[in-house]
């Protein structure tokens, strides 16, 4: 008869390794998109000519799950986020926190100055921003702080990131213990 071999002792747990567990959705959807026009300025004194683009944007949430069992709602993180970038397509995106760049508006126009340039842009078609430059950077950290406060729960993180360029994407990453990095 065969004896069986004696097992052998799970060896104890490692008190310095902890196993933890970490829940994140994505949201990136084709219609997730807006075309809007803007300028840069670089270099301290550098400013781009007027132009656009096709933006796509996609933001991933980190967190607990709920009592449904999922971090946030696909739907209304989808919903929310179509209504944020519906707000901005078709759309003058302009700085109003620029050194450089002056901004005033009033009900039917707003004209932007840098330095001997000038552009004048009817009211209803300009979104106003109050960020120091057109940035993909900035404008991912102005859509995810917008649908952050559309959100009902506040997630652990959020990595909201914009495309301009089919490729050339600027991320803002939100870490809810008041941390907050772009990257």
């Amino acid at each position: 008869m065969l004896r069986p071999e004696p097992c052998e002792k799970a060896a104890p747990p490692n008190p310095y390794f902890i196993m933890s567990e970490k829940y994140q959705l994505r949201v990136s959807k084709d219609y997730l998109v807006f075309s809007a026009a803007h300028f840069l300025t670089y270099d301290g004194d550098i400013c781009e000519r007027l132009h656009g683009h096709n933006y796509r944007v996609a933001v991933e949430i980190s967190g607990p799950l709920d009592e449904n069992h999922y971090v946030v709602d696909f739907i209304a993180v989808r919903d929310a986020l179509k209504q944020i970038v519906d707000e901005l397509d078709h759309r003058m995106l302009l700085p109003t926190e620029h050194p450089l760049i002056t901004v005033t508006a009033d009900e039917e126009s707003v004209e932007a100055v840098f330095r001997d340039r000038r552009w004048v842009f009817p009211r209803e078609d300009c979104i106003l921003l109050p960020i120091p430059n057109t940035t993909t950077e900035l404008l991912a950290q102005t859509i995810g702080k917008r649908l952050l406060e559309r959100l009902k729960t506040q997630p652990v993180e959020l990595k909201l990131s914009v495309d301009e360029n089919y490729g050339q994407w600027g991320t803002w990453h939100y870490t809810a213990n008041g941390e907050r990095n772009r990257a």
